[in-house]
């Protein structure tokens, strides 16, 4: 039994990472102000409705709970708000995240799973990315949480008590097998909850953002991972930490990628649905292809995923959609 502190549990990730722990018999506390997240999301252990900006309500609560770990996932997460509103993601994703380390500091807590993106990477020369590529971010969302990484790696150098593990998320997508958890943003951005929300009438039409790519069909290439696969590399960082294997980073991705294009195409064949697609220009801050390089991952932890299959992913996806109705 390990007790963990879930920042953003009620979200589409961390309430997937949350239902993983309480499966595996861990204690959980969920942390989340539910701005976009949802209680009724969390699916094993407690939640406090609480803002990492509010340091009185978070220490207390870390004191109380005591954890042996603690999983950060709350953040903002679009890109193309972070370039409209950057200061919001710095508030949230930096700031925020800065109020996280120091409670953890003065309450002498360690092991910290720290939820990153391959964002930081901005427009790599080579794919698959490792972790060594540089990091040179191209919109602010990829930058507030480099920041994030960055202090993180300073924490690490100056207290050897102090570790962590960065987890770097190329495309999450699909739903829980068993439909009881799912995505359920208020404003769908992500290409295939937008595509199969498009194929339930939701949207008139599903814009392609980009069809002059340096790739083979002129669309951009994602590394798309089921949100299963990527709660189960948050139990295998959970371990390396556990056994004191000291602080790490880590890409999360399958190594290989798919077009915007065949991702409608698959999108079109699980719902049966032919439905309008539409060629929209370039949008800012989008890289033209992010593949992940996991092999580190895999040989440190031995996380091995188990849905690697695209058509899987779309419809467990398509599944949860037509739950919610």
């Amino acid at each position: 039994m390990k007790r963990i502190f879930v920042t953003g549990g009620a979200g589409y990730i961390g309430s997937h990472v949350v239902k993983a722990l309480g499966e595996r018999g861990c204690e959980v506390l969920t942390y989340d102000n539910l701005s976009t997240g949802h209680a009724e999301a969390v699916l094993h252990g407690d939640l406090v409705r609480g803002d990492l900006a509010d340091g009185t309500l978070l220490r207390e609560t870390l004191r109380g709970f005591r954890p042996d770990a603690v999983i950060h996932f709350a953040a903002h997460i679009e890109v193309a708000e972070s370039v409209a509103d950057p200061l919001k993601y710095y508030r949230n994703n930096t700031l925020n995240a800065l109020n996280l380390w120091e409670a953890l500091r003065e309450l002498k807590l360690s092991n910290v799973i720290f939820s990153s993106t391959a964002a930081v990477y901005g427009i790599p020369e080579h794919n698959p990315v490792t972790e060594d590529t540089p990091l040179a971010p191209i919109n602010p969302y990829g930058a507030s949480k480099m920041m994030s990484e960055r202090v993180l790696a300073d924490l690490d150098a100056s207290a050897p008590d102090f570790n962590y593990v960065a987890l770097r998320y190329f495309n999450v997508a699909g739903a829980d097998p068993q439909g009881r958890i799912g995505q359920k943003y208020r404003n769908a951005t992500h290409l295939i909850t937008r595509a199969l929300k498009t194929a339930k009438g939701e949207y008139d039409r599903l814009q392609v953002f980009g069809s002059d790519y340096p790739t083979p069909d002129g669309t951009c290439i994602r590394d798309y991972i089921h949100v299963d696969d990527l709660a189960a590399a948050h139990l295998a960082a959970l371990d390396h930490l556990i056994a004191g294997r000291g602080s790490a980073v880590f890409n999360c991705g399958y190594g290989h990628g798919y077009s915007v294009n065949e991702v409608v195409a698959v999108a079109k064949r699980v719902t049966g649905i032919d439905f309008r697609v539409e060629e929209a220009p370039r949008r800012a801050g989008d890289p033209p292809a992010l593949v992940a390089d996991s092999r580190r991952l895999r040989a440190a932890t031995g996380w091995q995923p188990r849905h690697d299959d695209l058509e899987f992913i779309v419809r467990t996806a398509w599944d949860w959609e037509k739950r919610l109705g």
